[in-house]
């Protein structure tokens, strides 16, 4: 195993940039993307359920091969794993830009999900292997404000694109940036970063997750079908097994005894779970609404949503460095009492409802998840080992991402309940409104819930 010193800073350098733009036009891509859906649905004919499965298909597959992938890294390295993963996600990008049906831009949106996967489980383990840890809290703020960064200018820019150059658009935009990444990580990135090397990988054990998370998450997704209960209960079977096979041998994909054992660990990974969930859809809905029921071009509802990620881009670097200083935990529950305040104002969304009204709530939900991811985030990274960040960081990515699939699966549990197979139009603007209203009842609720998650977790270790 390669080593790199922690004061080379080329390497530390390009292992910054490296996640930086990666984690810039990730999310700018999905909300750019949540902002094209009424044109995607009307130029591939696909109705309110297909429409929800861009966005979820791309989380689904993301969810299902993010821990073992995590494992895969420590053991092989890093800094290879991310490398296959932006190659993977930068063709599968192409192939949605000429996607020529719904069927097959989810397809290809499964398979971005799939090179995700392979990045997000090793960007930040990438940046703090070379980072000292009395800095760590900064790396992560710089990170997070990038990800922040792409999600603001994703409703904005892609609205822009969207209106006046088609959805394809957004999908030949961030070709370049994948091509920039490689480049960096051959010319700049030296060195690899396995602190597993030479252990075995637990190929019974990636089984039952996977197949565990696709027939819970699947199964979710179809209620209140009959069927679903079945699919839902075979999912919990298999991840039964997983952890009863993680628990008995010694080198498992997810080490049960840090959720067992690390209170600060386990509770953290819990709220962001927990936030996730009451966050993720909010993007979704609110595209749906500005553009059916209230009228707006893709280009003016995307200047409305912007308020939400301008609000993290900006909060986010000043909370992680403030919880190097400060106990995390406190800081992150602070942030998800804030959001629940934004979350509860939109809530009570109807027909009527003024545009100040939404940019306030949405700019006190970004202050609120702003505060809130960074300090957490760094609360993960510092409650374990070095030789765990790997494990680390895909159990957080995957709570992350399950959290997403929750919230979307809620979000699409009130398009069954209320709209059905119907397609979305302005026609159907009582609907649309009855599943924003819905949605956000649960949305507070749950991020109220994880307050108390939140807290805890205890003192930062």
């Amino acid at each position: 195993m390669a080593q790199t010193n922690n004061s080379d800073k080329q390497v530390i350098r390009a292992a910054l940039w490296v996640s930086m733009i990666g984690s810039f036009f990730t999310p700018f891509m999905g909300a750019s993307i949540n902002i094209a859906l009424p044109e995607i649905g009307q130029d591939l004919d696909m109705n309110a359920i297909m429409l929800s499965w861009v966005a979820s298909s791309f989380i689904l597959a993301s969810s299902m091969v993010l821990v073992p992938v995590g494992r895969i890294a420590d053991i092989i390295g890093r800094k290879r794993v991310y490398f296959t993963g932006i190659i993977i996600f930068t063709l599968a990008t192409l192939l949605c830009s000429i996607s020529f049906s719904g069927t097959m831009l989810i397809v290809s949106r499964a398979i971005q999900g799939f090179g995700g996967a392979l990045m997000f489980t090793t960007s930040l383990a990438l940046v703090l292997s070379v980072y000292p840890k009395e800095k760590r809290g900064r790396a992560v703020g710089y990170v997070t404000a990038t990800v922040y960064v792409g999600l603001a200018l994703g409703p904005s820019l892609g609205g822009v694109l969207t209106q006046y150059f088609g959805w394809r658009s957004l999908f030949f935009l961030n070709i370049p940036p994948g091509l920039a990444i490689i480049f960096i990580i051959v010319r700049y990135l030296k060195g690899e970063w396995a602190e597993a090397k030479g252990e075995k990988f637990d190929i019974k054990g990636a089984f039952f997750y996977a197949s565990g998370i696709l027939f819970l998450i699947y199964g979710l997704t179809r209620m209140p079908d009959i069927q679903a209960i079945g699919l839902v209960t075979t999912g919990i079977i298999l991840l039964i097994i997983f952890i009863v096979i993680q628990l008995k041998i010694s080198q498992p994909l997810i080490n049960i005894s840090l959720l067992i054992k690390n209170r600060a660990f386990a509770y953290s990974n819990l709220a962001a779970l927990i936030n996730y969930a009451a966050t993720f859809g909010v993007g979704f809905l609110l595209s749906i609404y500005l553009q059916y029921v209230k009228g707006f071009s893709p280009r003016d509802a995307g200047l409305i949503l912007v308020s939400q990620p301008v609000m993290m881009a900006c909060i986010s670097p000043f909370a992680g460095r403030l919880s190097d200083k400060i106990n995390p935990g406190i800081l992150a529950s602070i942030g998800m009492t804030i959001s629940v305040a934004g979350l509860t104002i939109i809530s009570f969304a109807g027909q009527q409802t003024s545009i100040i009204t939404f940019i306030i709530s949405l700019s006190v939900l970004g202050c609120g998840f702003g505060l809130f991811s960074s300090p957490n985030t760094n609360a993960v990274m510092s409650a374990v080992d070095k030789k765990d960040l790997g494990i680390a960081s895909a159990t957080l990515g995957t709570m992350r991402l399950l959290g997403q699939m929750l919230s979307m699966v809620i979000v699409m549990l009130a398009i069954n309940l209320i709209i059905g197979k119907l397609k979305l139009s302005a026609e159907i603007s009582d609907k649309i409104i009855k599943v924003v209203k819905h949605s956000f009842y649960l949305f507070s609720l749950l991020c109220f819930l994880g307050i108390f998650a939140s807290l805890a977790r205890g003192k930062k270790s």
